[in-house]
């Protein structure tokens, strides 16, 4: 696996500085903090460059995201196809920001693959399938926004970023480290972010709108699955919570309000590998999360369709809720000597 993918930048550099184009920025399904950080401040700085830009998501993202600048520019591809499926066909560059595969798009794939247009990937995830004509990919990043950072040093499009431009970067950096308790390491991510509070937003209060901007209903599930739904498995470091679709009814359910909750029981002492299991109408979707070497990307990707990262991954079943859970709770026995040992 190559831990860094970062294809010659002079073609697309020579793109942007050449004369305005029509650009699209696209990012997956059920965007997270750093796809729309990041997607918003690229949106951001090729406006300021002159350029025709259109960022389009697959479908909508948790209201605790709208604060983010240039939010109110997006287009959501589900609630509005025909609009974006000619936005799409008249670009002339498109940018997948945050995916590592084309599928991460669903809705509109088929769109993007047969579209004639330069397409650009940027991306931080594991095991990129190079579907693009340049693709920058680096795993040891925290976050795409980072990514995305070193970008505009690269094509020196700095003089573009301004305080909102920034504002997103961070937003995007700080989401996908879980306000850097996770994934953030390296003390370049701690460099840029130096640089990016010499902007002079207020990262106070962009943490309080990502993680101090939920509903009553929302802490009233959180309570109910930690308190009713959450299920240990002490002998396998493991822990897991389910939500089923009537309980998402009950607690008037919105995109994003589970959000964090696969983190809660690692907060055990001896829990190592936890899951969060959520029923939707066609699918089960879930959520991997763990501490020190039990590689969840590795195991989603092979029992659960997904993948992602070491510790962070998400994956989805067709079996029915209970059945998913059965097969989860089956699969832990044959783990037990790895989390045994991780957990030590």
């Amino acid at each position: 696996m190559e831990t860094t993918i970062y294809q010659d930048t002079t073609t697309i550099r020579n793109l942007l500085c050449g004369q305005a184009c029509n650009i699209v920025i696209v990012t997956h399904r059920n965007p997270d903090g750093d796809a729309m950080g990041s997607s918003l401040a690229l949106y951001r700085v090729l406006t300021k460059m002159g350029h025709q830009v259109q960022v389009i998501t697959p479908n909508i993202y948790p209201d605790f995201l709208h604060w983010i600048p240039g939010n109110e520019q997006v287009l959501i591809y589900e609630k509005k196809k025909r609009e974006a499926q000619e936005v799409i066909g008249g670009a002339t560059i498109i940018f997948c920001l945050d995916f590592n595969d084309i599928t991460r798009i669903r809705e509109f794939r088929k769109l993007i693959e047969n579209n004639p247009a330069y397409k650009v990937m940027i991306d931080h995830h594991p095991d990129p399938v190079l579907f693009a004509d340049c693709t920058i990919s680096d795993i040891s990043v925290s976050s795409t926004s980072e990514l995305l950072y070193q970008f505009f040093r690269e094509l020196q499009l700095m003089h573009f970023v301004d305080t909102e431009t920034a504002t997103c970067i961070y937003a995007g950096i700080m989401t996908d480290t879980g306000a850097f308790s996770y994934n953030s390491s390296q003390e370049q991510t701690f460099l840029i972010v130096a640089e990016l509070l010499t902007y002079g937003f207020d990262k106070d209060k962009i943490h309080s709108l990502v993680y101090d901007n939920f509903s009553a209903d929302r802490m009233r599930l959180l309570g109910y699955c930690l308190n009713e739904k959450m299920k240990v498995f002490p002998d396998f470091s493991t822990a897991y919570i389910s939500i089923t679709q009537e309980e998402r009814d009950r607690f008037n359910f919105q995109p994003g309000d589970s959000e964090g909750f696969v983190n809660y029981p690692l907060s055990i002492s001896g829990i190592s590998f936890t899951a969060l299991f959520l029923e939707k109408k066609d699918h089960v979707k879930i959520s991997f999360r763990s501490k020190g070497d039990f590689a969840v990307n590795q195991f989603s990707a092979k029992y659960f369709d997904g993948g992602g990262h070491k510790n962070a991954a998400g994956g989805e079943s067709k079996l029915s809720l209970e059945e998913t859970l059965r097969k989860f709770e089956d699969l832990l026995p044959g783990f037990s000597k790895d989390l045994k040992e991780n957990n030590d």
